[in-house]
């Protein structure tokens, strides 16, 4: 019987596939902003970390304009661009079976709450997930350490083996080893085999079915 009670899942690269829609939104922002990026390919690192963190590292943004290129960002992306995205095949059936099984499923993202909300609706799957934690829209609370911990912090009733993060980027390993709880780094999203493996899960699945084997309780991948 799988041991964790407390089943925290990323959004972007876990259970849906988000490429087409952020990264038409950066680079509408990028646009925006006088810089062209015609290559959408080029744009999958902002796919999973905070925007803070990917336009500060990836263009050398400062503070400012890095919130001017978030708004941006945020006016396609609230119109259109959360829509572009595809639930992983076999996703909605491995919620299901983890609710029969008991679990308790919170969505765990750097995304702001609102927007996530939106995007677990639009594929009719919030009915799964008892919280449903992101950023604010100020920019604040966007850490996977700072996510995890308060969801700690929410289910205090609960110990922390009882928890576990599934994510596809090194910043949701990172994040449950900041918190003390175990992990699983899925590499079927936008984390490289490399960049999962690196960060030391407790456990890799290299595909939804893999992820269905560890969360089930049948045999563990590493």
């Amino acid at each position: 019987m799988n041991p964790y009670k407390i089943l925290l899942f990323d959004l972007d690269g876990t259970l849906s596939d988000p490429k087409v829609g952020i990264t038409k939104s950066v680079q509408y922002a990028l646009e925006k902003m006088n810089m062209v990026e015609a290559d959408l390919d080029k744009l999958d690192v902002f796919i999973g970390p905070p925007l803070q963190a990917s336009f500060a590292e990836h263009y050398q943004f400062d503070e400012e304009t890095t919130q001017t290129a978030i708004l941006w960002y945020r006016e396609r992306f609230n119109d259109k661009g959360m829509y572009e995205n595809e639930m992983y095949q076999g996703i909605p059936e491995l919620l299901q079976s983890l609710k029969e099984q008991g679990s308790t499923l919170v969505v765990a993202t750097s995304k702001p709450t609102v927007f996530a909300e939106q995007i677990l609706t639009y594929f009719k799957i919030n009915q799964y997930f008892n919280s449903i934690v992101g950023s604010h829209l100020d920019g604040t609370r966007t850490s996977k350490t700072e996510i995890i911990q308060y969801i700690l912090d929410k289910y205090n009733a609960h110990q922390v083996d009882e928890f576990i993060m599934i994510g596809d980027r090194k910043h949701d390993i990172i994040g449950a080893h900041n918190t003390g709880i175990d992990s699983i780094g899925v590499t079927y999203g936008y984390g490289s085999p490399e960049e999962v493996s690196g960060a030391n899960p407790t456990y890799i699945a290299g595909s939804v079915q893999e992820l269905q084997h560890v969360l089930l309780g049948d045999v563990a991948i590493k």
